[in-house]
Parts: C-alpha cells; structure tokens; sequence
C-alpha cells in the first residue's frame, strides 16, 4: 500500500506530466545555475586568482567570445536541468504505479 503522499504524487503527476515537459520553471533553475558558472569563471579571470589562466585568457580570447561560451553553457545546462528533472519525475512515477499495481495484484488471497 502507498502513502498518501505517494498517492497524491501519483494523481498529480498522471494530470501535469505533459504540462512540466514544457514548464518555464526547471528552465529558469537550470539558466541560473548556468549563469552562476558563468559569473564564477569571470570572477577568477578578474580576480587574478590564477595568473597563467588570465594572461592565456587576455592573449587568446575576446571577451565576446567569452560571453557567448557563458551564454551557451547556461542554455545549455537549462535545457539540460529541465530534462533530467521531467526524467527523474517520470522514473518516481513509474516506479510508483508499478508498486501500485504490485500491490493490487498481490492481494490477500482466498483459500
């Protein structure tokens, strides 16, 4: 028999499953993680923190280029996110039923 926290994850998941595929949510958590990685990696160029990483970085690369490496790490890593949090849901929801139906099935049995 599954909780009612179980149960209710179930309905709930069975109603919005299409719905979160295409959700704005997850993409957001994932751009801004992306964005943070960003932010990070022009923190440690600036910051002088490594030297031959930013004289490499100042010689070789534009700060165009740069900016265009963070924006499709980010996209990527939202799109990435949004997937692998629909995939996550959707296994919990088919572990579920299939425990559900398990359970219905197996019932007591008559002598």
């Amino acid at each position: 028999m599954l909780s009612q926290e179980n149960e209710d994850f179930l309905a709930s998941w069975a109603k919005n499953r299409e719905k979160e595929k295409t959700s704005a949510r997850p993409f957001l958590v994932g751009l801004s993680a992306g964005f943070t990685i960003g932010i990070a990696i022009i923190l440690v160029l600036e910051s002088g923190w490594y030297t031959r990483a930013n004289m490499v970085a100042n010689s070789m690369f534009s700060s165009v280029i740069l900016l265009i490496a963070i924006l499709i790490i980010s996209f990527f890593m939202a799109f990435f996110y949004r997937k692998f949090r629909w995939e996550m849901q959707e296994q919990k929801w088919l572990e579920l039923l299939a425990a559900k139906n398990k359970s219905e099935n197996n019932g007591p049995k008559q002598p």
